[in-house]
């Protein structure tokens, strides 16, 4: 027996909401799992910089994982919980070899972009119905990483 949530959003717009934080929870999980792989992996001359940079963004990303999925909790949805839930939302392609440091850093841009298109995407909804925690979660999502995003592409400048 499930207790009725009231919390002053409709049912069917907390569904709504839900599954575009399913979609950011996808996008972030693969750009996750991509920048964690390109932090073991990459080489070359900017190694340590791009090392420890990586390193920053993958564990940001993984605490936002948790945040993502328990918003999700909070609006009476169930999170992804598998492999398959987790990317098939995704609109970031995974990344199955190993590419140069540079392409790399290309990759993560877009990636950083596509995660801050899904939360602007779900924040008009959050906002339209006075979701506001959402619509907060959602901010700090887009802030985070609109910065990344730049600090990557100033790496790509000569």
């Amino acid at each position: 027996m499930s207790t009725k949530i009231d919390i002053g959003i409709s049912e069917k717009d907390r569904k709504e909401i839900s599954e575009g934080l399913a979609h950011l929870l996808a996008d972030s999980f693969v750009l996750y799992v991509k920048t964690h792989g390109f932090h073991w992996n990459v080489t070359g001359p900017m190694f340590q910089t791009l090392h420890v940079l990586f390193e920053t963004h993958y564990t940001e990303l993984w605490a936002a994982l948790d945040q993502i999925a328990e918003r999700i909790r909070s609006l009476g949805v169930f999170a992804p919980g598998s492999y398959k839930g987790l990317i098939a939302p995704s609109s970031i392609e995974e990344e199955n070899g190993v590419p140069k440091a540079k392409d790399m850093i290309r990759q993560l841009v877009a990636g950083q972009e596509a995660v801050t298109r899904t939360a602007r995407k779900v924040f008009s909804l959050a906002e339209k119905v006075g979701d506001q925690p959402t619509a907060d979660l959602l901010t700090q999502r887009m802030q985070v990483h609109e910065k990344n995003a730049w600090m990557l592409r100033s790496l790509l400048e000569e």
